[in-house]
């Protein structure tokens, strides 16, 4: 009888060699490459981690040679060597990126929230939406603590002479009434037209007409009341949304096909964004790169105003990076940075475009994709969060406010540092989710605590960097609070199916399930009781 040979990798069996009993066998040698079997294990990981952060890194190095480009630029002579054809041709890419995540703005919006809405029941739609608005409202006045905090201890204002202007600054600020600014913020969330809301909205800047913004030394006319301008009325269409959603749930069957056209119209949209995705790179680097060359002496403006730039730049790293992680791992026990890399891309779009609703689309996607968020809380709850939740502008205009106070040698006692919370946590939320949005807001605080607007253009100097550092704080807390909900979700779904386990082990002995037959056994007879009883019975075995 012949042995089977050894089972085996037969790269790694030499040939057949004698033994002493004559028997042939297969003797194993050491494969040369088995030493570096871990190495190219390695290698593949390596490999394969690379090409699932692909978009991520591309990014990440767009983001780096923007910057790199941009300075590189700059240093030649920057905007004036290039020229305006030149320099417009330059900026292309980016304004093209632009226009391609603003054209899926509203049918993400709108479809998104629709089906959203409609597909949570009405108390858990209600109990989401409390918990997303605590979640806005306590983060949001931390981080105007955080602001406030950081400009009375690094006196940002302090060293900087009143008197000197801003080379290159933007001079001209736009000035608003208080109550006039939160009356166009109620007129915004109930649209007159819901058409003209997709592209016009109440005008949230109190401007004379043609022009964006006045000069303070020249009085202008306000805008009338009820004045719309060229902007799209997000609020009003996320308002409009929710209620429609839950007006069709509310129909029951006949408003399923409704809801079913929504949801395909809103998965058709992501296609879009994936297929945007991969050209976001080319135009954040571009976007990056022309802003920077735009400006006409960074190094000057850098050392007048470096100090009001690291606490703003501060306070955003310390709120994005430590209070929020953990705030998110108090509640969910989980590791709040493998979540921050989850949505890379989108942190650093938001750094290239600006825009929180420009992002929108890019974050729906990672959150899902990444982070693990169910559709139907990622598409309720990030069109909200990009229309309601400002903490980067909040803690961004309570350092603006310091820092202009001690520009004028203005001290803050108790009730203005009260006053400057409140008002920026409140006016944030009508933050347009635009370019330099969160300016437009400051004035509000400003007035509130008889502070100068004129200096809003010591800001606007140099908020084309510190915005963006706002945008990414503002939508790294939008997917922050989908993943808390979506913890929430699930933790309120495994607790409610304990009680429905107890209540049916409880019932049990009340109604006693009956006696299965017994198959029949050859080797055993039935033998009636000793009461007769053909229920009870004993067994006797016929061996």
């Amino acid at each position: 009888m012949v042995a089977d040979p050894p089972k085996g990798n037969p790269k790694e069996l030499a040939a057949a060699e004698p033994t002493e009993n004559g028997v042939m066998s297969l003797v194993p040698i050491e494969d040369p490459g088995a030493a570096e079997g871990s190495c190219c294990g390695s290698r593949d990981q390596v490999r394969r981690c690379l090409r699932a952060n692909l978009l991520v890194l591309l990014t990440v190095v767009a983001v780096v040679t923007g910057v790199a480009l941009g300075l590189g630029i700059s240093g030649f002579g920057g905007a004036a060597a290039l020229g305006p054809a030149r320099l417009a041709a330059f900026a292309f890419p980016g304004e093209l990126l632009l226009r391609l995540l603003r054209m899926i703005i509203l049918p993400l919006v709108v479809c998104s929230l629709i089906g959203g809405a409609a597909s949570l029941d009405p108390s858990a739609l209600g109990r989401l939406g409390a918990w997303a608005l605590l979640f806005f409202l306590v983060t949001t006045l931390l981080a105007s603590a955080l602001g406030v905090g950081l400009g009375l201890a690094l006196q940002p204002g302090a060293a900087v002479n009143a008197s000197v202007g801003v080379t290159g600054a933007l001079e001209e600020t736009c000035i608003k009434d208080t109550q006039d600014s939160f009356l166009d913020l109620v007129r915004n969330i109930f649209p007159s037209n819901l058409v003209s809301a997709a592209f016009r909205s109440v005008s949230p800047r109190g401007c004379p007409e043609g022009n964006h913004f006045l000069t303070p030394s020249i009085p202008h006319p306000k805008v009338p009341v009820g004045k719309e301008v060229e902007s799209m009325n997000i609020l009003g269409l996320v308002v409009f949304a929710i209620v429609f959603g839950v007006a069709l749930r509310k129909l029951g069957p006949e408003g399923e096909l409704l809801i079913n056209f929504f949801n395909s119209f809103n998965d058709a949209t992501m296609v879009l964004v994936s297929w945007i995705m991969w050209y976001a790179p080319v135009g954040i680097l571009f976007l990056v790169a022309s802003k920077i060359v735009e400006m006409e002496d960074v190094g000057t403006l850098f050392a007048r105003l470096g100090k009001y730039i690291l606490c703003c730049l501060l306070g955003h790293a310390i709120h994005g990076l430590l209070v929020l992680p953990l705030i998110y791992f108090l509640f969910t026990r989980k590791n709040p940075y493998r979540f921050l890399w989850g949505i890379i891309t989108p942190l650093a779009t938001a750094f290239g475009t600006s825009s929180s609703s420009a992002t929108l689309p890019l974050m729906m996607k990672s959150v899902e994709e990444r982070n693990g968020v169910s559709k139907h809380i990622s598409r309720f709850i990030l069109p909200i969060g990009a229309t309601v939740n400002m903490d980067g502008a909040a803690l961004f205009q309570c350092v603006a406010a310091v820092f202009i106070a001690q520009l004028n040698q203005q001290s803050l006692d108790f009730v203005k540092v009260i006053t400057i919370l409140v008002t920026a946590t409140a006016s944030s939320v009508g933050a347009a989710g635009i370019p330099a949005g969160g300016v437009l807001t400051l004035a509000i605080i400003l007035e509130a605590v008889s502070l100068p607007v004129r200096d809003i253009s010591w800001i606007l100097a140099v908020d084309w960097l510190v915005d963006r550092s706002c945008t990414v704080l503002n939508v790294e807390g939008d997917a922050f609070a989908a993943g808390l909900l979506q913890h929430y979700v699930d933790r309120t779904q495994s607790q409610s199916s304990v009680p429905e386990l107890i209540q049916v082990k409880s019932e049990t002995p009340l109604d006693p399930l009956p006696v299965p037959t017994e198959e029949g056994n050859p080797l055993l007879k039935r033998c009636p009781g000793p009461a007769g009883d053909a229920d009870t019975y004993e067994k006797e075995s016929v061996m």
